[in-house]
């Protein structure tokens, strides 16, 4: 009995770290696939100047409905140096209004923080867009005015893609929280955002996802 619940524990711990890993790959795909958009992507200025990045890929429609958890994702933030991005630290998100792309059948989700109250948002155990943390659908195109007065004072501009349509939406009521499971899953040990962020060395299966933030964004 007690060598099957430990092969049990085993495979669990085994097929959470493979979810984890899969997905921290999804997201690299996310945000390789919507800068490659014509003239429909995130402006590079918009990017050149965000604290945090957050990346939600594959959110399932009956997730909301159902669990009303829209899904699990990764955000990385600038290092102090303002050179690269820092390993990824996992994050849930939950509830909100999401708008039109409940009519697809899943949705990426991605969340440029423009400022370092709206990074420490992110490092807190939990906040709600549009209440905790102000919060702007973002502008799309390459070469997009991004001085609105709408989008310079928010503090997290929000992004959806759903069945291939890319654009900034308001994520009114959306919480995110820390995904302390996945976090200590992918490090090997309990550790906060606030710890992964100041001094993790990213996992062998974040280095898609590093390379292309650095890529579109590095500030070198």
């Amino acid at each position: 009995m007690k060598l099957i619940l430990i092969a049990t524990l085993t495979l669990t711990a085994a097929f959470g770290q493979n979810s984890h890993e899969k997905r921290l790959e999804e997201s690299a795909s996310v945000m390789t696939e919507v800068m490659a958009i014509a003239d429909k992507a995130i402006p590079q200025d918009l990017l050149n100047r965000a604290q945090c990045i957050v990346i939600v890929p594959g959110l399932k429609k009956g997730a909301f409905i159902i669990g009303g958890k829209f899904g699990r994702g990764f955000f990385a933030c600038r290092k102090p140096d303002n050179v690269g991005w820092s390993a990824p630290a996992a994050i849930k998100v939950e509830g909100g209004s999401f708008g039109f792309q409940l009519g697809g059948s899943e949705t990426d989700v991605i969340m440029i923080v423009q400022n370092e109250s709206g990074a420490n948002r992110l490092l807190s155990s939990k906040f709600t867009l549009g209440g905790d943390a102000s919060v702007a659908a973002g502008p799309v195109g390459r070469s997009a005015a991004a001085d609105t007065d709408i989008t310079m004072k928010a503090e997290i501009l929000t992004y959806s893609r759903s069945r291939g349509l890319f654009a900034g939406v308001s994520l009114q009521g959306a919480t995110l929280r820390p995904d302390e499971d996945a976090n200590t899953i992918l490090y090997g040990k309990t550790m906060t955002p606030k710890e992964i962020i100041a001094s993790a060395t990213p996992p062998p299966r974040a280095e898609k996802l590093m390379a292309v933030l650095n890529k579109y964004s590095s500030r070198k």
